[in-house]
């Protein structure tokens, strides 16, 4: 049995967030998901995953609404259910970046998609690949060459960006595309002129054209925790105290104690 995993965003202003939030939450629930769907008046995001019939069932539903026609979906398939439930939340922020001015469905970057920015890397076009995730989502994979900020949070990206000096072309990666729609904004508005964002973000390049020119896995935010190229969860494990990567092969070493260590923390412990 294959569970089918979506997601999806909309920057669009939203009102009425209570009755939207408990409609929705109903509609998932009666279509048997799970996942987290975020609500604020500046748009939607979602997570969602179930058998593919029940999806089908709620986004027909969901796009019965005109807000949400147009929604497209990234999709992958787990043998397993990643959520364990069912939320619809309301939020100052559907990603936070505490930066009011920013509102990408007035003003974003264009998108590149999944294709031509592999032809870019193919041709090695002279260009800043920047990785706007932060620094522990990195350390599972990213492109190759690519430059990242070291974020601890992505609210710190407005500062940090500033670290970037390059009068080249930048094409910005995230997983799903939706923290760079808000980061292209701070680069434009920061005096960028040549700023580009990776339609769908990795999970679609992904989905479109493999694993070339990217090294290692994609971190993800449910109970796969990392997924390959080919969309499949990698049995990778996030270590809790660094928040780094832990392979299945470093599971067994003697370096990786649950809940205490891994192998590339260990050795800075006390």
């Amino acid at each position: 049995m294959q569970i089918l995993n979506i997601s999806g965003y909309k920057f669009i202003t939203l009102s009425e967030l209570p009755e939207l939030q408990t409609a929705l939450l109903n509609q998932a629930k009666t279509s048997v998901l799970k996942g987290t769907i975020l609500l604020s008046v500046e748009g939607i995001n979602l997570n969602l995953a179930g058998m593919p019939e029940n999806l089908a069932v709620f986004l027909t539903a969901l796009r019965a609404d005109l807000r949400f026609t147009d929604m497209t979906f990234r999709e992958s398939y787990s043998a397993e259910q990643p959520f364990k439930h069912m939320k619809v939340k309301l939020k100052d922020e559907i990603i936070t970046l505490r930066e009011p001015n920013i509102n990408p469905a007035v003003k974003t970057a264009p998108a590149i998609s999944p294709r031509e920015f592999k032809q870019w890397l193919d041709e090695k076009r002279d260009i800043v690949v920047l990785d706007t995730r932060n620094d522990y989502e990195v350390r599972f994979g990213t492109f190759t060459d690519a430059q990242h900020l070291q974020l601890d949070d992505f609210s710190d990206f407005p500062a940090a960006v500033t670290k970037v000096v390059s009068d080249k072309p930048v094409v910005m990666c995230c997983t799903g595309g939706i923290r760079c729609e808000k980061a292209a904004a701070v680069m434009l508005n920061a005096g960028y002129s040549a700023v580009y964002q990776l339609q769908g973000g990795i999970l679609n390049y992904f989905a479109e054209v493999g694993g070339d020119h990217y090294q290692g896995e994609c971190f993800v935010f449910d109970q796969r925790v990392a997924v390959d190229p080919s969309l499949q969860a990698t049995g990778t494990v996030q270590c809790r105290i660094c928040q780094g990567p832990v392979t299945k092969s470093q599971q067994i070493t003697p370096y990786y104690i649950p809940n205490v260590s891994c192998h590339a923390c260990v050795n800075h412990l006390t």
